[in-house]
């Protein structure tokens, strides 16, 4: 049998009888021993322990943690080099014990040998303190929290006031502030206490070593803040027994709320209306959801396809990010992504694929765009100016109506060009446009009311008069 080089304890939550005979065996025996950390009561209580070596200075040199348990790991492989050694860790080596796994690691792919000691965990004695069975509790760490908020929590490394204020932050992205949580202090020894107080107040008292938080679980329609919440109320109105209305509905159905939301979304960018458009998108965000819902009643497709399909198309279309591929300019990433386009989806034309249903300047500025990669356009603005005054020469010449649609149909299309040469959105200027020209009658429309004025009864110049006074009160006079 080959001899242990590596013996991994643990020093139990807190207490000195909270030890296991086995592991106090060990630490009291003629190997070294590493601890990953002085603080902690148990080294006090073995004699011998409190001359033993530890990692703590590896923690003051600053730098990140994973920085640092990668540095923990090395020094036991150093000692491990050697001979045998004890390493011996706050609570049970295998709950929420980073260094041990990076440890286990390192000696793996060396080949050394090492044992893992059965311990006492934080999660034993909270437990007890709790009063709670804690077998769906799910096990966090604060300084990588990855939490569901369905399940139960217990989030430990919650060692100072400044980690729990940063836990705090994060968990109020998730529960509302005043959900209620429970501190955890020294289990398990004489000095234990628990205070539950509401979210909020998490970081209003000092924080130690043996200390961790208790996060109870949130109930799916309580979860406001997070998709999975938004998911359950959706499912919810689509079950048999929920909402009428919406059990009715069908893709055909939801298309006119779909392009309504996503304008809306599209008018509080314009206004800069940061709170609207968090509320816009929520609405665009329903009708994502409403769609999926509909696909899963009808047996078509269900959410999980969807994101399933969009995860995995920004995975592969990031080969920068999630590959090999260098990619260092934006112009890079963007050929990149239309090479493995082509690739997923190889096209006769490459006006393939611009949707029939984008409005006529987005879609004439779409498809002049492609056109424009294999090189078919003029070189400069002076071209699309020149056949802008063709266009509309053309245009006064023109006599039948349908001739003279077509013509101004091609000025449309050259000024379209002409955005794109100088780098304009030309469905954005025009609602820019139509913007400026609403805010600007309506302040002719006030000035009038204000005068007593019917604007019925006034030729052009008297409007013209009004409009250029209403321009000069504009703000944007441009």
């Amino acid at each position: 049998m080959t001899a242990i080089c590596i013996h991994i304890v643990g020093l139990g939550p807190g207490a000195p009888g909270q030890l296991t005979a086995e592991s106090r065996e060990l630490l009291s025996s003629e190997l070294p021993v590493l601890l990953r950390t002085r603080h902690h009561p148990v080294v006090e209580s073995v004699p011998g322990l409190a001359q033993a070596d530890d990692c703590d200075d590896l923690y003051a040199r600053g730098g990140s943690f994973d920085d640092v348990y990668a540095a923990i790991a090395g020094r036991v492989m150093e000692w491990a080099g050697t001979g045998p050694l004890v390493f011996a860790v706050p609570g049970h080596p295998l709950v929420a014990e980073e260094s041990v796994a990076r440890v286990i690691e390192k000696a793996r792919a060396a080949q050394v040998s090492f044992r893992v000691y059965p311990a006492v965990s934080f999660v034993d004695v909270a437990a007890v303190a709790l009063e709670r069975d804690l077998g769906t509790v799910q096990i966090c760490d604060a300084l990588d929290l990855r939490i569901d908020t369905w399940r139960p929590a217990l989030i430990s490394q919650v060692y100072d006031r400044d980690r729990v204020t940063a836990l705090k932050l994060r968990l109020l992205e998730m529960y509302p502030a005043a959900h209620p949580v429970t501190v955890l202090s020294a289990l398990g020894t004489a000095e234990e206490s628990t205070r539950t107080v509401t979210l909020s107040e998490l970081d209003h008292r000092a924080y130690g070593y043996l200390d961790s938080v208790f996060v109870p679980a949130l109930a799916p329609i309580e979860d406001i803040r997070r998709f999975d919440g938004l998911h359950h109320v959706i499912e919810r109105l689509h079950a048999p027994g929920g909402c009428p209305w919406d059990r009715e509905q069908t893709h055909a159905t939801l298309r006119p709320h779909l392009l309504e939301e996503s304008y809306e979304a599209l008018e509080a960018i314009d206004r800069d209306d940061p709170v609207a458009l968090a509320e816009e998108l929520g609405d665009v965000l329903l009708q994502v959801l409403m769609h999926a819902a509909v696909g899963e009643r009808l047996e078509e497709f269900s959410l999980g396809d969807v994101v399933e399909h969009i995860t995995l198309k920004l995975i592969r279309r990031h080969p920068h990010v999630f590959g090999d591929t260098s990619a260092a300019t934006a112009e890079e990433v963007y050929q990149n992504w239309e090479a493995l386009k082509q690739q997923e989806k190889p096209r006769q034309s490459i006006l393939e694929g611009v949707p029939s249903t984008l409005p006529a300047l987005a879609a004439s500025q779409t498809i002049q765009g492609r056109a424009r990669r294999v090189g078919f356009d003029w070189p400069d603005v002076e071209g699309p100016l020149e056949k802008l005054r063709e266009e509309i020469g053309e245009l006064a010449r023109a006599g039948a109506a349908a001739e003279r649609e077509d013509e101004f149909g091609d000025i449309l299309f050259v000024a379209v060009n002409i955005a794109d040469h100088l780098g304009i959105d030309a469905e954005q200027a025009l609602r820019g446009a139509n913007q400026k020209f609403r805010r600007r009658f309506g302040a002719v429309e006030r000035m009038a009311n204000e005068r007593g004025i019917d604007l019925r009864s006034l030729d052009l110049a008297g409007l013209d008069a009004l409009w250029d006074e209403a321009k000069g009160e504009d703000p944007d006079r441009l």
